[in-house]
């Protein structure tokens, strides 16, 4: 695929889609790049922490190329390296002493050696996919494109097999093996999204799907107001897997410990329909359990029609997410 396709691809991904109406979002100011416990790993922290601080209305005379260039000249992952304060580190041990996650039998999976190596190439690739289309259009990238933009760009270099097969062992595992217990959601592999059942929220480089999901976060943000909003929506398979990967990593290579705090590609809920939700101005700590030590918070768990996905003393062998918004009812 020629760089004017790729254009082609891209302006179809930002102008297929369209935009949620939303009277007003607060701005939300910028933080420091930081590990942050329990849900996504840093590079959704650091996507989900920062807003621009112009975003106007979508409009016609947009061109698509300007969208496509635009997407091209993003900032590329944050490493879990970089500016780790020791506050943080603090908070992030605490909450994970203080989570009570229920005990299992089964030995831990841990990637290493040759494997580790792969695994490494491969989120390292999909970080260049990132970098290449924006965060925005990777979350809604289905894997036959991801496939099609690399192989187009000298930048990213085509997915080799090696890889490709990890990705497919990954997918198919059974995550139960990991300590797991959720249920898959998504079999598809190759799965794509019908660009006309999602819609883009405006200021967060987010999307959700029409429909009950979008009911859902207008009535949160008609009900608590401006000091929430959306910090993860849809999620395609290969973000879910850069993902869990990345909380991989996090975890010294220790798949078993990152599924407890983020589900393995396939299991995400994210895929048909929650959420994550956080307190403007709050940075990384709203993938915390300080978030549930916020007003917004409260205010949640008054609203009737609110459920948390992952409560404490969940069956599923995941860490609390009090961010994290049910809207698909469990099979």
């Amino acid at each position: 695929m020629e760089r004017r396709d790729f254009l082609r691809l891209n302006a179809a991904l930002s102008l297929a889609i369209p935009t949620l109406a939303v009277p007003s979002l607060a701005i939300f100011a910028g933080c420091s790049r930081t590990q942050q416990n329990g849900g996504a790993p840093v590079a959704e922290a650091a996507e989900s922490a920062v807003e621009p601080t112009v975003e106007p209305a979508d409009s016609a005379a947009d061109s698509a190329a300007e969208l496509a260039e635009s997407a091209i000249d993003q900032p590329s992952e944050v490493t879990i390296e970089e500016g780790i304060g020791s506050e943080i580190k603090q908070a992030y041990i605490k909450d994970h002493l203080d989570l009570n996650i229920p005990p299992n039998d089964l030995e831990p999976i841990v990637v290493a050696g040759d494997e580790f190596a792969l695994a490494k190439s491969l989120s390292a690739r999909l970080g260049r996919v990132v970098k290449h289309i924006g965060h925005g259009n990777f979350n809604v990238l289905s894997l036959d494109q991801m496939r099609s933009v690399a192989k187009s760009a000298g930048a990213i270099g085509a997915f080799p097999r090696e890889e490709m097969e990890l990705f497919e062992k990954l997918f198919f595992r059974d995550a139960k093996e990991y300590g797991f217990f959720g249920e898959k959601v998504s079999s598809t592999m190759t799965a794509a999204f019908n660009q006309k059942e999602i819609v883009k929220v405006p200021y967060t480089g987010h999307f959700l799907y029409k429909g009950k999901a979008v009911e859902v976060y207008e009535s949160v943000k008609k009900d608590i107001g401006d000091t929430i909003f959306l910090t993860s929506g849809v999620r395609g398979v290969p973000k879910q897997m850069h993902l869990f990967l990345a909380k991989t990593f996090e975890c010294g290579g220790n798949f078993s410990e990152a599924s407890r705090s983020l589900a393995p590609a396939g299991y995400s809920y994210h895929g048909i329909g929650d959420f994550d939700v956080g307190k403007v101005g709050f940075g990384e700590r709203n993938f915390t359990q300080d978030f549930a030590k916020t007003r917004e918070y409260e205010k949640l768990m008054e609203l009737r029609y609110i459920a948390i996905r992952y409560p404490r003393g969940n069956p599923y062998g995941v860490y609390y997410e009090p961010w994290h918004i049910e809207v698909v009812g469990n099979a």
